[in-house]
This record gives C-alpha cells, structure tokens and sequence, in this order.
C-alpha cells in the first residue's frame, strides 16, 4: 500500500478503534490486526500526530501498579473519522470507475 495512503488509513483506524472505547498503545495494536498491519513503533506517532491535532486526548491510569497511557477520541477525531467516510466515498467510485476500466480491456484483450 502507498505510504501516504496508509498513513491516513491507520489515523482513520486508531480513530475509528477509539470510538468502541477509551484504550492504550498495545491493545490499539491487537484489535488493529485484522484490519491493517499496525506495529507499537508505527502507532506511537500516530497517536503524537493525532493528540497534536486534537483528535485524541491522553490520560494516565494505574494498571497492575503501573501507569499505563490511555487515549480518547475527541470531538474533532469524532469529526475526522466522518470525514473519512465522506472521502471514502469519492475513493470508492474512483475504485469503481478504475476496476470497470481494467475489466473493459480485460474484456477486449479476451475477444481480440
């Protein structure tokens, strides 16, 4: 996948994961699994980036006598993963338009 692609696909995942919940770096990671390959050291900066831009607020919270980081979607990340939908479907006729194109030569290679 393009990098740049895939960068605005894992905020839109980290954001989307947020909405099920408040959660921290390791579980963001497992839950992401399905989805999109998501590692701690890609996800770190993710969550930075998306606390900068005030789409995720960060507190800190005893777990088994440590402290342990946890994220919450703010109203601005709320924003930003329906604005991710409504891009989302523009991409997905462009996909179409795309994947009708291929398969129309497809058809001509097959018929010549």
């Amino acid at each position: 996948m393009d990098t740049q692609l895939k960068r605005g696909m894992l905020e839109a995942v980290v954001l989307a994961l947020l909405l099920k919940g408040d959660s921290y770096g390791y579980l963001l990671v497992r839950q992401a699994a399905g989805a999109i390959e998501l590692s701690e050291s890609t996800l770190y900066p993710v969550l930075r980036r998306l606390e900068g831009a005030g789409q995720v607020s960060a507190y800190t919270q005893e777990h088994s006598g440590r402290l342990r980081k946890y994220y919450r979607i703010t109203s601005l990340g709320e924003e930003k993963v329906q604005q991710f939908l409504a891009d989302f479907q523009q991409v997905h006729q462009v996909y179409q338009l795309i994947l009708a194109s291929v398969q129309g030569q497809q058809a001509k290679e097959e018929n010549q």
